[in-house]
């Protein structure tokens, strides 16, 4: 596993918990900082995920 996977998923979840605690308290702000940070988290997982692949290839 690949540090790019972990540190992307706890971004992942984080935005996840803050676009949730926006829609709760209305905040759109904080609902919108929220679904960027999932997606940042997201790219940055999926760039875990090809390093790893491409380690796995070259064996």
């Amino acid at each position: 596993m690949d540090k790019d996977q972990v540190k992307g998923a706890g971004k992942e979840a984080k935005g996840s918990i803050k676009e949730a605690a926006g829609k709760a308290t209305g905040s759109t702000d904080t609902e919108f900082k929220g679904k960027a940070e999932k997606n940042v988290g997201t790219a940055q997982r999926k760039v875990g995920d090809i390093k790893d692949d491409v380690k796995k290839a070259g064996r």
